[in-house]
């Protein structure tokens, strides 16, 4: 058994969260639409084909955010096929698929209603441009009296979708992006579409495109030189990161969270930096609009765009999730936290079916993978302000990230509920550690649970036959003069919350 200390005081505040910080993604990708979120026929579809068992996972995560249409999908989209009563099936290019495009813009509005969450739409700056944006804008949030809000009232929806959140493309340094573009293009093209788009709706907000990943070689770059275009017109630039355990490491694939973290906090100073040489006092903040784990399928997705294109709504992607990926997705959610001051926004890359915490079977039930609990857990207790604890932890080796902390951990205090919620991992693989934590800032505080996540083997996954990885409630001592003593298994997702005065 190894030993860590914490300090937790509620004057070690970091910035209050942002609920969008819980927010995910549905692409025309694979299953996410089609078979995944809507699937008429089946046992479980509603008036509108939407799967209702589906709707309550969903219902459940408390999703307030979710983006749409892509990603990838988006960089060729004509948003005019999705709406109204004629629709136009399109050859998808960014996965080789055919999108029949039954379900569309219309449709996931009320899908969105139905769950509770808001959209954050995307605009094709790939295949089209500035009028197309517009026209997508006035179609949404137009009232009436012009073209396209006339069209949507046509199609019966009389009121505007009001959506307030919309990305400026997609990934558009990637050598795999349709219309990709150099710095200096999309720097253009993103400031007079997004001038020209709060023209028409002043009140909305903007998502400048960041590179597409750490590892891209115009990274950071393409953030400080696209900013210097359209710092004065948008209001967050994009950060996306997938992490993978190819080498089968699995101490160290659960040190990848310390580079998510160096990625953020590259973004800030290049942010910062653009701010500096604009003399400015705008801060733009950051969207960290697709995260997750994501290598499993890699193989399939191969296999089906490029030996059996054009298939509607191929299985692609469809990663199956183990306890070693649900501890690296708890890692990357405190780590999204304690940047809490910076990153308003974040979307878990996706929803349903794709990369995904929900699968479906299309003959069948919907059913949770492993990484649906931390993500559940942190939407339901992580509301509230960011603390900072103070954690001296001990420290174990890995193969390419030197050593790292055993314990991981961010805290939330949610003054109106009168808790704080401590989020722990424990990654290390091969001992336990006991965290004893100072908690007397939170006067007479005791513990209301211990949530916690493990399993022996770590490549355990769930599947619909029964949840093999899930949480299970653990007594934990009371708190002793201000004390804390809680014992943290190996390889372990923790929630701790505590009841204050």
């Amino acid at each position: 058994m190894r030993n860590a200390k914490m300090i937790l005081d509620r004057a070690f505040q970091i910035a209050p969260v942002d609920k969008r910080i819980y927010g995910s993604f549905i692409e025309h990708l694979g299953r996410a639409v089609y078979t995944g979120i809507y699937q008429p026929g089946h046992p479980a579809a509603d008036e509108n084909g939407f799967r209702k068992d589906v709707i309550d996972l969903v219902k459940d995560l408390n999703v307030p955010i979710i983006r749409y249409p892509g990603g990838n999908f988006v960089s060729n989209f004509f948003w005019e096929d999705s709406v109204g009563p004629n629709r136009v099936p399109r050859l998808e290019l960014a996965w080789r698929s055919l999108e029949p495009n039954t379900f569309g813009l219309d449709e996931f509005h009320k899908w969105t209603q139905k769950v509770g969450a808001e959209t954050m739409m995307a605009v094709n700056l790939g295949t089209r441009g500035i009028a197309d944006a517009c026209n997508l804008l006035e179609y949404c949030n137009h009232p009436s009296g012009t073209k396209y809000s006339d069209l949507r009232i046509s199609h019966g929806v009389k009121d505007p979708y009001n959506i307030k959140l919309w990305c400026l493309g997609n990934e558009m340094d990637g050598e795999w992006q349709l219309g990709k573009k150099t710095m200096e293009e999309y720097g253009r093209i993103s400031h007079e579409t997004a001038k020209a788009m709060k023209l028409i709706d002043p009140t909305i907000e903007l998502v400048s495109c960041g590179s597409s990943f750490m590892d891209m070689p115009t990274f950071p770059q393409w953030e400080a030189t696209t900013l210097e275009h359209n710092y004065d017109y948008v209001d967050y630039v994009s950060m996306h990161q997938y992490y993978g355990n190819l080498n089968n490491d699995s101490c160290d694939y659960l040190a990848k969270s310390d580079e998510m973290d160096a990625f953020i906090r590259t973004v800030i100073s290049t942010c910062d930096f653009v701010k500096a040489k604009k003399r400015s006092k705008k801060t733009i903040n950051l969207s960290f609009d697709e995260w997750n784990v994501w290598f499993h399928s890699k193989d399939q997705e191969t296999d089906i765009t490029q030996n059996h294109p054009w298939q509607v709504a191929p299985p692609l992607l469809e990663d199956h999730y183990n306890m070693e990926d649900a501890l690296l997705v708890g890692l990357m959610l405190i780590t999204l936290l304690r940047h809490a001051d910076r990153v308003k926004i974040a979307c878990l890359a996706q929803l349903v079916n794709v990369i995904a915490p929900i699968i479906t079977e299309p003959d069948g039930t919907a059913w949770k993978q492993t990484i649906y609990y931390p993500f559940l857990h942190a939407s339901t207790y992580g509301r509230g302000t960011v603390l900072q604890p103070l954690v001296d932890s001990p420290r174990h080796a890995t193969l390419e990230h030197g050593d790292i902390t055993d314990l991981e951990s961010v805290a939330v205090y949610n003054e109106e509920r009168g808790e704080v919620t401590i989020f722990a991992v424990n990654r290390n693989i091969e001992e336990d550690v006991a965290l004893t934590a100072d908690v007397r800032s939170f006067n007479g505080c005791q513990v209301v649970e211990h949530l916690l996540m493990t399993h022996e083997d770590l490549k355990a996954e769930n599947s619909a036959a029964g949840q093999v990885v899930a949480p299970v409630q653990v007594p934990v001592s009371p708190v002793d003069g201000g004390t804390l003593t809680v014992k943290l298994p190996k390889a372990s997702w923790n929630v701790i919350r505590l009841k204050c005065q």
